[in-house]
């Protein structure tokens, strides 16, 4: 018999031998594992996510009937193109990103959400500032590339190499550039509506926040209420992260790395004494204990966990936390529908305007009342001893008998000769 076939044929017996011992073992010790790569069905999750991650809480913005046309489209990127503003909640990379639907849910969120970060990477933290660098206006949704977008420049040709002989391949383009911004998809039932950029800016509030706020704000903006106002006081508690850390209380005057048994741990240090000292124990990113050390009294130890049932999703995200303190101003010219609002009349130089309201009345440092009236234009003079211009009301006094005394300029006496220089004869 051929040697090789002899050893196909051991093996093959060896691999019936091994699947009659497989199915002789009774079915209650086997066990079946499913791995699902299709991608369907996502994995679910044994308790509540992250708040950040969770799902938001659909907008109420009125879209208009009216379909996109070209006078809004291009007041839409005009106005949105490099716009800044503050994110909300982590945004990740990867190709596909974020899709938020108008005035409804935000796909892919909870577990998906925690996966895609975990996945591609977070592009922007929360309360880190984003910048809209491109817009791309589709057929039903609105495309938005936040800080350059998540694909490099040269997508595909960066995957392309080229040679010739035997010297090698060399890539087609190697600026080895990565890109690190996200994507944020608005998308919409039938068509894009005639929106303003306020009204976009509503739409994708609950994501990316427009307001004029300072980093602390913008940061607390996307917190619990009860978190929020711990790192507005300038506390410290236990579970908290190294960014709320930071912006309850600023740097540490002092670290210092120990141990406690096999656990490594970082102690943050503030105030000196006779100040109050705080002890702030961090492991990892979390703070785990939080010691604070009085002058004359006991130290106070806490070591419960209060942020992180504070951080998980009870309820929905909120949309704005900082509208109720934000002005609008409405900039440029303002459209009235000719079928529902009559149009402003024209001023005229005979009458005033009816629209035109009375100035205000004010007040000046001191809180007297200050109102703005008419001009008076200066009145024509006739007396020849004013000067030319001169205001009449500012008449120069009259002379006292004091001045009569002072002895005045007198012409020259007319019979005294004139002499003449000799040149002029």
């Amino acid at each position: 018999m051929n040697p090789l076939l002899a050893i196909g044929t051991r093996r093959h017996i060896a691999a019936k031998l091994a699947l009659s011992l497989f199915l002789a073992v009774p079915l209650a010790h086997a066990q079946v594992l499913t791995i699902d790569t299709s991608g369907k069905n996502p994995p679910k999750s044994n308790g509540p996510v992250n708040r950040e991650y969770a799902q938001i809480e659909p907008t109420h913005v009125d879209l208009p009937k009216a379909p996109l046309d070209e006078k809004t489209r291009l007041a839409l990127i005009r106005a949105l193109q490099s716009e800044q503003g503050f994110a909300m909640r982590p945004l990740p990379r990867g190709h596909k990103g974020l899709t938020l639907e108008a005035n409804g849910k935000l796909t892919p969120a909870g577990e998906p959400y925690l996966n895609e970060i975990i996945a591609n990477g977070v592009s922007v933290k929360p309360g880190e500032r984003v910048v809209i660098s491109d817009i791309k206006i589709e057929k039903e949704k609105l495309v938005f590339e936040l800080n350059g977008g998540p694909d490099a420049a040269h997508r595909f040709l960066s995957h392309v190499e080229v040679g010739v002989g035997m010297g090698g391949t060399q890539p087609v383009v190697d600026d080895g550039s990565k890109a690190t911004g996200s994507r944020l998809t608005l998308a919409f039932e039938k068509h894009i509506p005639a929106l303003s950029p306020a009204q976009v800016k509503d739409l994708i509030a609950p994501l990316i926040s427009f307001d004029v706020k300072s980093p602390v704000q913008a940061y607390t903006d996307t917190l619990p209420k009860t978190l929020k106002e711990a790192i507005l006081d300038h506390q410290v508690l236990v579970g908290m992260s190294l960014d709320m850390v930071v912006f309850a209380k600023g740097q540490p005057i002092t670290k210092s790395r120990e141990m406690d048994g096999q656990m490594p741990f970082e102690e943050w240090i503030y105030g000196k004494p006779p100040e109050t000292v705080y002890f702030v124990r961090i492991n990892g990113n979390r703070v785990i204990r939080v010691e604070v050390a009085r002058n004359g009294e006991k130290p106070v130890i806490y070591s419960d966990d209060v942020v992180s049932p504070m951080l998980l999703a009870e309820g929905k995200a909120p949309v704005n936390a900082a509208r109720d303190n934000t002005r609008t101003i409405r900039e440029g010219d303002v459209d009235n529908d000719p079928n529902k609002q009559a149009g402003r009349p024209l001023p005229t130089l005979g009458k005033p305007n009816p629209d035109d309201k009375p100035a205000a009345t004010t007040t000046d440092v001191y809180g007297r009342p200050q109102t703005m009236g008419p001009v008076h234009p200066p009145k024509p003079h006739t007396d020849d001893s004013t000067t030319l211009g001169a205001n009449p009301d500012d008449q120069q006094p009259a002379a006292t008998p004091s001045d009569a005394t002072q002895p005045t300029a007198t012409p020259p006496d007319a019979t005294q000769p004139i002499v003449t220089p000799p040149d002029a004869k």
